[in-house]
């Protein structure tokens, strides 16, 4: 697969239109910290064309990520074109199972328009979706390529990692996957124009769209009525739970770097990944005010996911560090 095919696909992320900001430039505010960002937009317009800063953050993260790959590839003695020809696939799989994931659990947004599912530019992309491409994806890859899946998991986890902190960064120019009201040292201050319409619809389409969701109704209410008004703006008051995801994801990825040399088997990585990020997420998703649901229930599906993943890899490591401590006893007493 060429290089020129996989950033094709990623173009369209690029022009994401995703927030309601197009034209507009507002301040976001950190009030109890004392920093302000006057008159940030979302993109910028080069000859006629829209660009939006949150597809060009996503695709720098993706680069990034490569780079590192190739870089611990060569550390490990593996070939950086393996990594290379890998990541083309694992970036395209990973677009479109962040796409897929966000469609299968937010269906009725597309009801009305099924073809709406193909436009990147309207927004729409869940994290957990885009994981599970990127690993059903080294499955494959691992398979048909005769290599080894834990190695190359391994080798490629801090990537995603990276890829995730500085993607995060997206959602700040988008406006987005904010929390819950909060008057605490991080408040973030967003004006209310250039937020989803859950901010700007009339309380009888907010309490339909939201119906057997009393949680998050009763959360997106509360941030409703607690608005400020700055130079004649008026703002909402929130959790920057994109700062708190990028922050956790770089700690991550500090840590995984430091254990790796550690690790007892190939794959341990990949699974120490899954249970910090399903830990931190578990924490983040309960701020967010954007969550996917289950059908007809009131269960946050990334929460529920992040749990799942945070015990059993977390369970699965315990369990294969003790056979493998037995089997070394075992070996140590024929001796």
């Amino acid at each position: 697969m060429s290089f020129r095919t996989a950033m094709s696909f990623c173009s369209g992320l690029m022009s994401d239109g995703g927030g309601m900001l197009q034209g507009l430039k507002t301040d976001i505010r950190f009030p109890n910290i004392g920093i302000s960002f006057h008159g940030v937009g979302n993109g910028i317009t080069l000859f006629g064309i829209d660009i939006m800063y949150y597809g060009m953050i996503i695709v720098s993260g993706m680069l990034l990520g490569v780079l590192l790959a190739c870089y611990r590839a060569k550390r490990a003695g593996q070939s950086a074109d393996m990594v290379i020809d890998f990541a083309l696939y694992a970036i395209l799989f990973s677009v479109a199972g962040a796409r897929l994931y966000y469609v299968v659990f937010a269906w009725d947004s597309f009801r009305e328009n099924p073809l709406s599912v193909f436009n990147l530019r309207t927004g729409g992309m869940a994290i957990y979706g885009g994981i599970i491409g990127a690993v059903l994806t080294a499955v494959v890859y691992a398979k048909i390529k005769k290599v080894n899946f834990g190695k190359l998991a391994d080798i490629c986890v801090p990537s995603l990692l990276l890829g995730q902190a500085i993607g995060r960064w997206g959602n700040f120019f988008n406006r987005e996957a904010f929390g819950t009201y909060t008057d605490g040292l991080f408040a973030m201050q967003l004006d209310r124009r250039a937020v989803g319409s859950d901010y700007n619809c009339s309380m009888a389409v907010l309490e339909k769209r939201y119906a057997g969701q009393g949680g998050a109704l009763e959360q997106i209410i509360k941030i409703r009525n607690n608005t400020v008004w700055v130079d004649g703006a008026e703002y909402i008051q929130v959790h920057p739970t994109f700062l708190y995801e990028s922050l956790w994801n770089i700690m991550l990825l500090a840590l995984i770097l430091l254990f790796a040399r550690y690790k007892k088997f190939d794959g341990e990585l990949l699974f120490w990944y899954l249970a910090g990020y399903g830990i931190g997420r578990l924490w983040i998703e309960g701020l967010r005010t954007d969550q996917l649901f289950l059908w007809g229930s009131p269960l946050a599906v990334s929460q529920l996911l992040s749990g799942l993943l945070a015990a059993g890899s977390t369970a699965l490591v315990l369990a294969v560090r003790v056979r493998l401590r037995k089997k070394k006893k075992g070996i140590e007493r024929k001796k």
